[in-house]
């Protein structure tokens, strides 16, 4: 595919592979190295064990978060962003990080979704949100700020999005809203530049790159997602800016 590279591997040895100082923006959503535990979730209304796969089994989750963050450091330009989606699961061994690799923390955005799934159990508050960490190298990035006034009616754009949760298109069981990654490429590149998914899953933000013109570069460890994303990029057609 024109403008797209797509990679079947583990990230730590695909980010290896990309041009040091060539991404303008990196949006990540890690494993949290919730499954194959006694972590529990909801299927079908129904309390169940969480098992998402061996790609979210990960023997040390802070080595490993150490490792990759690293090598998105080095990919990214001077000037990128990087955006790395989280819950409480994960959003502080990632902040954390941010800040021993004297990263220049710009937001911590709030993504509310006032449609998420009622809880089960009665002994905490029902989760609504995911935090989207944004960072960069120094302070002076790309950040088009007038664009972001298109998403909140000509008004400066706040760091709390309500963005509603949709049907997933794919099997994939982390697959985000095209509208989140619409908005943050948006915000984040201009036409042209270069957007790497370093967990790329099934591919929703290489739909969204394609469609707005912009070079991808994804990551995919798992072989069956790996398809599905492929596909999914390959059908989609270049189209003017979305807003």
């Amino acid at each position: 595919m024109k403008n797209c590279f797509l990679y079947n591997k583990d990230c730590l040895q695909a980010l290896d592979k990309i041009e040091e100082n060539s991404i303008q923006l990196i949006f990540a959503d890690p494993p949290y190295n919730l499954s194959g535990g006694k972590s529990l979730t909801t299927k079908s209304g129904k309390p169940a064990v969480c098992d998402k796969g061996s790609w979210d089994q990960i023997d040390d989750i802070d080595k490993f978060n150490y490792e990759w963050v690293e090598k998105c450091i080095r990919v990214m330009k001077d000037d990128g962003t990087l955006w790395i989606s989280g819950t409480l699961h994960n959003h502080p061994n990632i902040g954390y990080l941010l800040k021993k690799f004297n990263l220049w923390i710009i937001n911590d955005i709030i993504w509310f979704k006032n449609n998420a799934p009622p809880l089960l159990s009665r002994n905490r508050l029902v989760p609504s949100t995911e935090l989207i960490w944004l960072a960069s190298k120094s302070k002076k990035y790309l950040f088009n700020y007038e664009i972001g006034k298109n998403f909140n009616e000509g008004k400066q754009l706040r760091n709390m999005w309500q963005i509603s949760s949709t049907r997933h298109i794919t099997k994939h069981p982390t697959e985000k809203p095209i509208n989140l990654l619409d908005r943050i490429i948006q915000l984040g590149s201009n036409e042209g530049d270069s957007v790497l998914d370093p967990f790329m899953g099934s591919g929703t933000t290489g739909v969204a790159a394609k469609m707005l013109n912009r070079k991808f570069y994804g990551i995919e460890i798992d072989k069956e997602y790996f398809n599905i994303a492929e596909k999914r990029i390959s059908n989609t057609i270049v189209q003017n800016l979305l807003l």
